[in-house]
């Protein structure tokens, strides 16, 4: 698909637009599956150096209520995660002005000598700036990462891959070229990784189309890309950007959901983000190009810091999932399929728990986002 013809069909009738990208996932995924995975997400610190305009939950260095969890507070949340049949932890903070390569060693060890999870963690922002605190080079970074247990890197911290709109938004944030080096490094020493967009910052079509041909690219330069997922900018009473007057609506989310799975067809999953659209918009997502319903996750207090909680157990996720007509299917963080297991669906989830598929900004999973 070239750009004029993701114009013409962003701007097609809404159920043309859901048939095509459904006919799309069908080709890549004939069965009637939808996965979703289970998650523990650890925010280990909201301190940030990065100042990005449309986020929550950072606080700057010296705030009185900026936090560093101990390790021991790490380990103690996983392992209640893992009590409820967690199979990943994604743990995610700010760009902390002070944090070496040693400390994030030292904690991925603990966690993999620990438990037997899979470390699906840490944005592409704070990848970059723990590789400029410690002095050492970007690939030496996340080589020692993945040496220490890291097994795949979210795709937090993209929002829109324009810096047009970054300048504006976070001007003090990695750019662009920067975001996708790092996910060509990670690709390149065997890390896979996922994709987000966050959109409603007052872009155009015309970045967001600048984005996912940037995905797109290196996608077919690498296909280190495990999977994709998209949605619209959750605003919070913290944050200071002015935002454009006009919020994304339910169809605009829709339409973005299929222009994704039709523009990016070098990519095989797509999520869909029932945190953000809530559960109806995120039901008649799965119609509209997506085969994944993202993640029931333990704790994201990026999405809290932003807009209101939407809970979801993974009871009452399977439930809609199959309302729709599809099979649930629980996966990994890599979108490996889980064979069933005999636990009981906790519906206990739905008391703690958010359902999110990154994390958000980055989002996006960080700063929603991973």
């Amino acid at each position: 698909m070239n750009r004029d013809q993701a114009r013409d069909w962003f701007r097609a009738e809404l159920t043309a637009i859901g048939e095509a990208a459904s006919a799309v996932r069908y080709k890549k995924h004939p069965e009637k599956i939808v996965s979703y995975t289970l998650q523990r997400v650890v925010n280990y610190t909201n301190v940030c150096n990065a100042y990005c305009t449309f986020c929550s939950f950072y606080r700057p260095p010296g705030h009185p209520e900026d936090y560093l969890l101990t390790d021991d507070e790490i380990l103690d949340k996983i392992e209640k995660g893992v009590a409820l049949g967690v199979t990943g932890v994604l743990i995610q903070g700010g760009d902390h002005p002070d944090l070496k390569i040693e400390y994030y060693e030292r904690l991925l060890k603990k966690v993999k000598q620990r438990f037997h999870v899979q470390c699906h963690s840490f944005s592409a922002s704070e990848i970059l700036n723990l590789s400029q605190v410690s002095g050492i080079s970007l690939r030496d970074a996340i080589a020692r990462l993945r040496d220490a247990g890291l097994d795949s890197i979210p795709g937090a911290g993209a929002e829109i891959l324009d810096d047009e709109i970054r300048n504006r938004i976070s001007p003090m944030k990695l750019k662009t070229a920067e975001w996708l080096e790092v996910h060509r490094t990670a690709h390149q020493l065997g890390l896979p990784t996922t994709a987000t967009m966050v959109f409603g910052f007052g872009e155009t079509l015309e970045h967001r189309l600048n984005h996912l041909d940037r995905l797109r690219q290196l996608q077919d330069e690498t296909g280190g890309f495990v999977g994709v997922i998209i949605w619209p900018y959750q605003t919070g009473a913290r944050t200071p950007m002015i935002l454009p007057q006009q919020k994304p609506t339910a169809e605009e989310y829709l339409r973005m959901q299929a222009l994704t799975r039709l523009y990016l067809d070098n990519f095989e999953n797509l999520q869909a983000s029932w945190l953000t659209v809530g559960l109806e918009t995120g039901r008649r997502a799965l119609h509209f190009g997506a085969n994944d319903a993202g993640s029931v996750v333990i704790e994201e207090n990026v999405v809290r810091g932003a807009a209101d909680t939407r809970s979801a157990g993974e009871a009452d996720l399977r439930r809609q999932i199959e309302q729709e007509g599809f099979i649930p299917m629980e996966r990994n963080s890599t979108y490996s399929r889980r064979a069933p297991s005999l636990r009981t669906h906790f519906a206990a989830f739905s008391s703690e728990a958010s359902h999110t598929g990154e994390n958000h900004p980055s989002a996006p999973i960080l700063r929603r986002p991973g």
